[in-house]
């Protein structure tokens, strides 16, 4: 065995990628969330990114896409993002008139809430971070 050394690789976080029925719909939401335009689209994929190659977030096509049910895990959830607000009340009033739902089950509204997003990925704003 060689006790050489190999050079790693560098690795960069670029994107987390939502499968979705409409990307241009879903990316629309997440782009005025967090501020971000379009970098790359094709008819099944929009990829949105920041200034200077920032890191971003991908919405795929998936024909057969099936909504999360949560909190009814019939049809579970995959993963879902946490977004630092300021305000709860004013971000979540803002996500709202964006298109996002807010389901009636709310663990901690005080600490934090649940939204869905226009494909019913749930995800999380608090003001804990």
């Amino acid at each position: 065995m060689s006790t050489e050394t190999a050079s790693a690789p560098a690795f960069r976080y670029v994107a987390v990628t939502f499968d979705c029925a409409d990307p241009v719909e879903l990316s629309r939401f997440y782009g005025e969330m967090f501020g971000l335009s379009v970098a790359y689209a094709t008819d099944d994929f929009v990829l949105l990114g920041g200034e200077g190659g920032a890191a971003g977030l991908g919405f795929n096509r998936l024909p057969d896409y099936r909504r999360p049910t949560w909190p009814d895990p019939a049809q579970e959830k995959q993963a879902h993002i946490e977004v630092g607000v300021d305000d709860l009340d004013t971000a979540e009033a803002r996500l709202l008139g964006l298109g996002a739902t807010k389901p009636e089950a709310q663990p901690q509204p005080d600490r934090w809430r649940v939204l869905l997003d226009p494909a019913g990925h749930p995800f999380c704003i608090t003001h804990l971070v």
